[in-house]
């Protein structure tokens, strides 16, 4: 598996699986919120049915480790690395995901979660490896561009004003979040194995999610049915597998690099929502995706190949 992820061939297939997961995580939500009745105004169940997903999933990465390695061992030089990333990649990044998604369509969650989460990953990457990722010419108007994308994403149709409110706001924390987790599973993974890292951290961000939601909704709130859980299961499943492939990712190849395949997010996420949530395809959806994927494409096309200087974890 290392060789395939380290090849280009097989980190552009891995990229592509891994971002269709992430698309397909918009109408799933959507919909188990409404199968589980959870309202835009139930915190305390949006998290709690966080907290289930992101636990349930580093069990799950807790058994591939468990076949591989027979054993599991917290090491104490790890609780530091697993403490930023948990709190970073799953417990912030997905408590603001999980309320601003119950505020937007799975439409505007797929092009503003989706869309953004690749600029962040521009800008932290010229903060934290600015010798070989430093911001460019380029890259400010892809970022431009790309954020024009999501200013149209929330123009309804037939109106001219702009609504961007609280889901809004919440959704471009999340990809915020989102990055910044990026940024530090991509320097502790040359120290630690991602896939180690990416168990324990989840299962820190869910306790995290879990207790907030128990304290505001209670432990068991839901009704589950055969196919509210198999959603659950689905959701987890994901996270174990795209959060793994992704972390692996980073550990091999640039940020930037990989953060290129980003832009399929939204297309997915798009997509799938409008067949599965039956939201309408406006032609100002349309054109805020191309300008979405016209951006991140800017930011990313390659001009000279440069080395990336690996600097040591932040203390």
């Amino acid at each position: 598996m290392e060789k395939i992820l380290k090849s280009k061939l097989g980190m552009i297939i891995v990229a592509i699986f891994v971002t269709f997961l992430w698309g397909s995580a918009f109408p799933f939500i959507k919909l188990s919120y409404a199968l589980l009745d959870i309202q835009a105004n139930e915190i305390g169940e949006q998290l709690l049915f966080a907290g289930y997903r992101f636990f349930l999933a580093s069990i799950l990465i807790s058994f591939v480790l468990l076949i591989r390695y027979k054993k599991i061992v917290l090491q104490k030089n790890s609780i530091r690395p697993i403490m930023k990333i948990g709190l970073f990649q799953t417990a912030l990044q997905y408590f603001f995901f999980y309320i601003g998604l119950s505020y937007s369509t799975g439409i505007q969650g797929s092009i503003i979660a989706g869309g953004t989460g690749t600029f962040f990953a521009v800008i932290l990457a010229h903060l934290f490896y600015r010798q070989s990722d430093a911001m460019s010419t380029r890259k400010i108007i892809g970022v431009f561009i790309g954020f024009i994308g999501v200013i149209l994403a929330n123009i309804p149709q037939g109106q001219i004003e702009l609504q961007f409110g609280f889901g809004e706001l919440f959704l471009l924390i999340s990809a915020l979040m989102g990055s910044l987790g990026n940024i530090y599973a991509k320097q502790y993974s040359h120290q630690f194995n991602p896939v180690y890292l990416t168990a324990f951290q989840m299962m820190l961000g869910s306790f995290f999610l879990l207790i907030v939601g128990i304290f505001k909704a209670g432990a068991f709130p839901f009704d589950f049915n055969f196919v509210s859980f198999g959603m659950l299961l689905y959701l987890s499943f994901l996270s174990a597998a795209g959060f793994t492939l992704w972390n692996s990712l980073l550990k091999y190849h640039k940020i930037s690099l990989v953060s290129m395949f980003m832009f399929l997010i939204p297309v997915f996420g798009v997509s799938l929502s409008s067949m599965m949530l039956r939201e309408a395809l406006t032609g100002l959806i349309f054109l805020a995706l191309m300008f979405v994927i016209t951006g991140i494409i800017i930011v990313n096309k390659s001009s000279k190949a440069q080395k990336e200087v690996k600097i040591p974890a932040p203390k």
